[in-house]
């Protein structure tokens, strides 16, 4: 078994008004070069968590931290006009919030963090910044949501 110590929070980064299945994941990712959906859970719009990758298989999701990491992605990410939003449903919140708190019992410790979060701290204040964000995925912020749970 590999040593897991973080997990990552992502967004499919697909429209709200549109549906984006595990099924249409699992072909994105193929079509990138990757062996198959890269997260280990997928979190429909309905609140339904989908296993997309088994624990135990390293997997393809946030570059440089795959090896010891969990990836969770929701269904959703960008507004109707395609531009990065929280779309999160109820039950999608519900379900994010279920799923890591069980991840958490199973793997104590771990950091919980959204993809953004591990862009480069290009100005070295200990802190990654909007203006230093790769990309906005997973369109909320993480650390806000797990204050809460």
């Amino acid at each position: 078994m590999r040593t897991i110590n973080l997990i990552v929070i992502h967004c499919s980064a697909s429209r709200a008004d549109r549906d984006f299945t595990e099924e249409d994941l699992e072909v994105c990712h193929r079509r990138r070069g990757f062996n198959g959906t890269g997260y280990h859970f997928y979190i429909r719009k309905n609140g339904d968590i989908k296993t997309t990758r088994k624990i135990e298989r390293i997997g393809a999701h946030a570059k440089g931290y795959n090896a010891h990491s969990i990836g969770i992605c929701y269904e959703g990410g960008l507004d109707c006009h395609g531009r990065p939003a929280d779309t999160r449903t109820e039950w999608q919140i519900h379900s994010m919030h279920v799923l890591i708190l069980t991840l958490l019992r199973d793997y104590p410790g771990c950091r919980v963090c959204g993809h953004r979060d591990l862009s480069p701290d290009l100005n070295g204040n200990g802190e990654i910044e909007p203006e230093e964000w790769i990309k906005a995925c997973p369109c909320f912020e993480v650390k806000e949501f797990c204050s809460k749970m």
